[in-house]
């Protein structure tokens, strides 16, 4: 162990409370020789551990250390000799936005809560007002952690990088000076600036009553370890709570899970025979044949060239081609054995209405395909996945154009120019999939939070008719797998490492 690890021990446990011997120091390094890609977690997990022992002292000698790593260490080998100990914790998880729970944060508690009653899809007046209230409340309280925000010990005039405390609109009436508020536009440079987007603005008020604003942003973004830590093992993203001994565990295999991939096309039209059956046939047979075949083939809308609304008359054919696509699975043997499928609409796909979020595919169309390919798992528009520790999420919908049109301010140039880009900034500092008004896109009011990213994520999978486009954005990975059936693009994953694969034929 290096003197990084030795500082890094000593400076948590110092944290703590404790002070340790040099004998005890060996014990830990030793105990965390067993877990070097998870040193962070395993000190925790110690430190706990040792929380629960009744200690004589603060001051710890390899005595008081030995019994404790020699438990964990137990622990760790009995779960080694039996691998389906933790069975009932599956490593890949489907997450339908339907069933996420919601949460609610209280400014006056300051905490979240969890909201325990039924929610339904046809809400009152008031679950629109508390759509607005909840993103702003959400964005509001990350905000007043970030160090440049929060209103100093000392009441002493900072600097113009110093404290920028955001000031209540109201308490703006008969005030001078420069001031910090936080808001939503209702009509208006990096990223797309539209309507029902949350800024934090700089300026002054006028004798007018009108604050002029001098410079405005995005609420800047926090470390998704900051987010957790703040959240009291609350489970924001709906793949259940693990424990510190699980998510340990967890993140051991996941280092070693590196043949595991995710192929996803988004843009599947069944009914285009030719062109995409033709291709996707193709991609089928080069998996078939691979040493290790994915471990997840995701299937993203449109699956039909025509949108299905109300003057589509085909759906028995959809249907039809629907049990094609599952015959050709299962003539893939290797594939349908030890592959799992995932299905998410589109925008323009069967359902009950382009509403966000959309629930999966009408069983009517998939049927017969579930008989070929019973493994198949037909999920919402968004989707959740939980893969070990890492956390997904898949969104199908053509956003950057609709972004782009409803844009109030052309993004700014001087850092970047790739409009996907902006689009990936924009929705990251939202904290949310869509912020765009609910005249353009309308979601379920009571059914907003499903959009939500909070924490942020580890990846998110943008389905667009766009060009193919991967970008990492502050340790988030972004990336738009293109239109499958116009550009023959996909894109193959391997979540443990976050490598992105352009791909095409």
């Amino acid at each position: 162990m290096g003197a990084a690890t030795r500082k890094k021990v000593q400076k948590k446990f110092k944290i703590r409370g404790y002070t340790l011997k040099v004998e005890a120091l060996d014990e830990i390094l030793y105990f965390l020789s067993h877990f070097q890609d998870a040193e962070d977690e395993a000190i925790d997990l110690l430190l706990d551990e040792l929380e629960n022992e009744s200690l004589k002292s603060s001051i710890l000698d390899k005595a008081s250390v030995h019994r404790v790593v020699s438990l964990l260490l137990e622990a760790e080998a009995a779960v080694e000799e039996s691998p389906n100990a933790i069975s009932h914790r599956s490593p890949l998880r489907i997450v339908d936005a339907f069933l996420l729970p919601k949460f609610c944060y209280d400014p006056i508690r300051k905490i979240f809560h969890e909201n325990t009653g039924r929610l339904s899809i046809h809400g009152d007046a008031s679950a629109k007002s508390a759509l607005y209230r909840n993103r702003f409340l959400l964005l509001f309280q990350r905000l007043s952690r970030d160090e440049h925000f929060t209103k100093p010990a000392f009441d002493t005039e900072t600097s113009h990088f110093g404290s920028c405390e955001i000031s209540p609109i109201q308490s703006l009436i008969g005030q001078t000076g420069r001031k910090w508020v936080m808001g939503v536009i209702s009509q208006l440079e990096d990223g797309f600036f539209a309507e029902n987007t949350i800024i934090v603005a700089e300026g002054q008020m006028l004798l007018d009553g009108i604050f002029q604003v001098s410079t405005c942003g995005f609420p800047p973004l926090e470390d998704r370890d900051e987010s957790l830590a703040s959240l009291s093992g609350l489970d924001f993203f709906g793949g259940g709570i693990l424990t510190r001994e699980e998510t340990l565990r967890l993140a051991e295999l996941e280092k070693k899970a590196v043949n595991d991939m995710f192929v996803i096309l988004s843009d599947v039209w069944l009914d285009n025979e030719e062109k995409t059956m033709g291709k996707l046939a193709t991609v089928l047979d080069g998996y078939e044949n691979v040493e290790v075949v994915p471990s997840l083939f995701i299937f993203m809308g449109n699956f039909c060239s025509r949108p299905c609304n109300l003057s589509f008359h085909s759906f028995s054919s959809l249907r039809l081609q629907f049990a094609k696509l599952g015959e050709m699975i299962a003539s893939h043997p290797r594939l349908k054995e030890h592959s799992k499928f995932l299905f998410i609409p589109g925008p323009d796909d069967a359902g009950p209405s382009k509403v966000l979020p959309r629930c999966a595919l009408p069983n009517y169309l998939t049927e017969e395909f579930k008989k070929n390919v019973p493994n198949a798992i037909f999920s919402s528009n968004p989707c959740r996945i939980k893969f070990y520790t890492q956390e997904i999420v898949l969104f199908r919908q053509d956003l950057l154009y609709r972004m782009r049109r409803s844009c109030l301010v052309p993004p700014s140039s001087d850092e970047t120019s790739d409009p996907f880009e902006h689009l990936v900034a924009t929705i990251t500092h939202q904290s949310h999939l869509c912020p765009l008004p609910l005249s353009v896109q309308p979601i379920i009011w009571n059914y907003d939070h499903c959009l939500h990213l909070y924490p942020n994520p580890h990846t998110i999978v943008l389905g667009d008719r766009s060009e193919q486009k991967a970008f990492k954005y502050t340790g988030i990975m972004c990336f738009n797998p293109g239109s499958f059936s116009n550009d023959s693009t996909f894109v193959a994953y391997r979540p443990c490492t976050q490598e992105v694969e352009l791909s095409a034929l």
